[in-house]
């Protein structure tokens, strides 16, 4: 059985319905067989408003996922329906649909403005009115100042933006993001998370992919698991983190003298084990995280330790799937 972790935070996000009174996107039973292989089993999900991170690992299932929601592919099986329409019988929702592929070509000698404006005219617009939507998304992506040089002297980042700007152009209601932020540095991810998170506040629903939960974090709580095909979880990322918590944590620290620093922790109640791997390195495992993380600056800090990182090696997405999967392959 699927683990439910929709009982706290924003779970309410999975079943909130458009003002038609249907959600956004309803998937019932869907799968999708490529020959003997299966690409996505038995998806069923209902989502609406706001930011929804769908995480898995690379051959999770998402990019096939978006395809089918987008009409690229067809399922083998089960039902999707897009604002209440079946959208292989009526293709209006796509009207309402912004999409970002994971890999797509651009026209490197266009700039960005007139990148954008075309898909503009595309949709429909006049000259004039297509010009100014263009200026208008590119500005929203904090693009206004680069609009007008070639898309081929942009960086990753720049790039991935003025894809998210001319999947705005249309002014959608349904906006899907196939991993955006991968291959982007810091500065163009934290850009790219504030365009999605403003997105969702303002009403839209965002469906963002990705394989690292960090990346999900910093732009929703609420959460779609995929893992093999398979849905293995959805709901709210803060009551799975709770399950976690319930078995034991690892926190890595690097120090100048990690058995002083052992012998500080080790009479915490909430540590289970301490360890010292190499001469500058610290392993505590605790079932408290958070109680613990919030003790450590101070014991630093009280006993004068020189400590130069801390990291949390186990809290990753390949953790949960590990703890959902109880280990299995």
């Amino acid at each position: 059985m699927m683990p439910d972790f929709t009982q706290t935070g924003k779970s309410e996000d999975t079943t909130s319905t458009t003002k038609d009174n249907v959600p956004v996107v309803v998937f019932k039973n869907v799968s999708k067989q490529y020959g003997q292989i299966s690409a996505l089993t038995d998806i069923s999900l209902a989502i609406s408003g706001g930011v929804t991170g769908i995480l898995g690992m690379n051959g999770a299932g998402k990019s096939t996922l978006f395809k089918i929601i987008m009409g690229k592919i067809r399922p083998s099986g089960g039902q999707i329906r897009l604002f209440g329409e079946d959208p292989w019988k009526n293709q209006s929702p796509y009207a309402r649909t912004g999409f970002v592929p994971e890999h797509e070509k651009m026209h490197d000698w266009m700039t960005a403005i007139d990148f954008v404006t075309t898909f503009a005219r595309l949709n429909g617009m006049t000259r004039e009115e297509a010009r100014l939507e263009a200026e208008r998304v590119l500005t929203f992506v904090e693009l206004a100042d680069v609009m007008h040089k070639q898309i081929g002297r942009f960086s990753k980042g720049m790039r991935q933006r003025v894809k998210i700007a001319h999947a705005l152009v249309n002014d959608p209601d349904l906006i899907v993001l196939d991993e955006p932020l991968q291959g982007c540095d810091p500065l163009a991810r934290t850009s790219i998370m504030n365009v999605i998170r403003e997105l969702g506040r303002l009403g839209r629903t965002v469906l963002v992919s990705s394989h690292i939960l960090s990346e999900i974090e910093r732009i929703t709580e609420q959460i779609v698991i995929l893992h093999k095909g398979r849905l293995l979880a959805i709901g709210n990322l803060h009551a799975i983190r709770d399950l976690l918590d319930q078995h034991p944590h690892k926190i890595a620290i690097r120090c100048e003298q990690p058995k002083r620093l052992a012998k500080d922790l080790i009479d915490i109640d909430e540590v289970t084990t301490v360890s010292i791997p190499a001469k500058d390195e610290l392993i505590v495992e605790t079932k408290h995280f958070g109680v613990v993380h919030n003790l450590l600056p101070s014991i630093i800090v009280k006993n004068n330790h020189h400590v130069w990182e801390i990291d949390n090696p186990d809290d990753n997405l390949q953790s949960i799937l590990e703890y959902l999967t109880g280990g299995l392959p």
